[in-house]
């Protein structure tokens, strides 16, 4: 991805723009890295969670219960880009996305290293956010 097609999504996201089939994890990754680069760690985790809950509504994605955004999803993985981007500091943003999107951090399972199913996939999870109960968030175990 070019640092002007980056910029574009990331514009999208924010104006609640990309549709529903745009909004791939690629793309969920694409935008917290962004995030997590340009904010600290907890203005970053706000503009991303306001977000992705605008997006999902301009999208007809109920944000509920059972459904849309995802807290302990959310926040997990703005941790673990937060500390991607500090290894990578001296890299352009968009290397670091073809960085990220290369490598393990990348995978869709990435967080069952961390989380059980069954927790990570509970309605307090969904709802707020839960701790992992399967090993602390580190990039060296999201690694192997």
């Amino acid at each position: 991805m070019t640092p002007a097609e980056l910029d574009e999504l990331v514009r999208r996201f924010i104006a609640s723009e990309l549709p529903r089939s745009e909004w791939t994890h690629d793309a969920h990754l694409s935008v917290g890295l962004w995030h997590v680069s340009r904010y600290d760690a907890e203005e970053a985790l706000t503009r991303l969670r306001d977000g992705i809950r605008r997006l999902n509504d301009s999208n007809g994605v109920v944000n509920s219960a059972s459904s849309g955004y995802h807290e302990t999803i959310t926040r997990a993985y703005a941790q673990l880009l937060a500390a991607f981007a500090a290894q990578l500091a001296d890299v352009p943003v968009a290397e670091r996305v073809a960085r990220l999107l290369g490598g393990a951090l990348a995978e869709r399972s990435v967080l069952l290293r961390f989380y059980s199913r069954a927790r990570l996939e509970s309605l307090e999870a969904r709802l707020g956010w839960l701790e992992p109960d399967l090993a602390p968030l580190s990039l060296d175990a999201a690694s192997r």
